[in-house]
């Protein structure tokens, strides 16, 4: 009966695709009917996801365009110049083809959103009792999405973006870099760069990196290559160039069963192929970093078969080492040149 009830559903919505996922999400409201959940974790339930669809809805035209998320302090000032580092260096990322992401509220969010132009610009603001959500150029504009929850609105700042930023800022800032940098250590989301942007004379990012070595790394709260998950700079330049250059020739990865799928713009040679398997054994389980061909899974998927790729068993408890990797793959000297990626 329930199964036949939500094929009805699917037919009578017209859908042709993913009609298995789709029939778990019916499924699991209808199941909810039976678990005399309480009230506010069904509107918790209702709540995220009209939010998630929502925000769907509004990144999914601009699919195929690379975007870069700004994270930083509300309440900046104008007359700051993180405000000016913000809105230069959104500027350059705009220039170079990419979109800008922000909360969409003043200071910080403001600068980059102005930086980048409201037609290079996208929003997930958050709907706050005390302090303006909606700010700048994105005000009252169709490419804004207001999120009640914050878990839905984080997972929509990091889901879309391909690089991201972080400059100076309280808890909030500190939360969502934080939870950034725990996704990819455990690999719940995949290997972009991460830049904590200061300006000269300023020491935010370098004493928090103070804290990091000597309060996590040496303890062993976290691995001595875990430091290698971001950059830490006060170069507007620096800091684009580190996002840029690293898709310059990495372009992602796919798991395959117990092995890592590498895929590169560029083939590499094999001497340079020898050359990583060296330098970067303590990465593999087991064999030798390899070039191959798609893997039929993947080619099942017609997923990105045109790219060279490299296969390994990968350890994933080396996310920072896998770092280096990527850094070294994009220095190749078959790599290509830093055009517009």
């Amino acid at each position: 009966m329930e199964r036949e009830l939500i094929r009805q559903l699917l037919d009578d919505a017209g859908a042709t695709r993913n009609r298995d996922v789709l029939a778990d999400i019916y499924r699991t409201a209808y199941e909810l009917t039976t678990d005399d959940a309480d009230r506010l974790d069904l509107k918790i339930t209702r709540d995220a996801l009209k939010e998630m669809r929502a925000a769907f809805r509004l990144f999914a035209p601009y699919e195929g365009i690379r975007k870069v998320t700004v994270f930083g302090s509300a309440r900046t000032l104008t007359t700051d110049p993180l405000y000016t580092h913000a809105r230069s260096l959104a500027a350059s990322l705009a220039d170079a083809g990419w979109m800008v992401v922000t909360g969409a509220g003043p200071g910080i969010m403001a600068a980059a959103t102005e930086g980048a132009g409201a037609d290079r610009s996208l929003g997930v603001t958050i709907r706050l009792p005390f302090e303006e959500t909606t700010a700048g150029p994105l005000s009252g504009s169709d490419r804004v999405v207001s999120m009640k929850y914050f878990f839905t609105r984080k997972l929509m700042l990091i889901k879309e973006s391909s690089g991201f930023v972080a400059l100076p800022g309280g808890f909030g800032t500190l939360d969502e870099t934080l939870e950034l940098l725990t996704l990819v250590q455990t690999g719940k989301a995949t290997p972009s760069p991460l830049v904590l942007l200061d300006v000269p004379g300023q020491t935010y990012w370098k004493g928090w990196e103070k804290f990091v070595r000597e309060e996590l790394v040496d303890p062993g709260w976290v691995s001595p290559g875990d430091v290698n998950l971001f950059t830490i700079t006060d170069d507007v330049d620096e800091a684009v160039d580190a996002v840029r250059g690293f898709w310059r020739n990495y372009q992602g990865l796919r798991w395959v069963g117990d092995r890592l799928v590498v895929r590169l713009r560029s083939e590499p040679t094999d001497a340079e192929v020898a050359a990583l398997t060296e330098e970067f054994a303590d990465v593999c389980v087991d064999g030798a970093i390899e070039k191959t061909a798609p893997l039929p899974p993947e080619v099942a998927d017609g997923d990105a078969l045109d790219l060279p790729r490299l296969v390994l068993t990968f350890d994933p408890r080396k996310g920072g080492r896998f770092r280096e990797m990527i850094r070294e793959l994009n220095a190749l000297g078959s790599a290509p040149p830093l055009d517009v990626v």
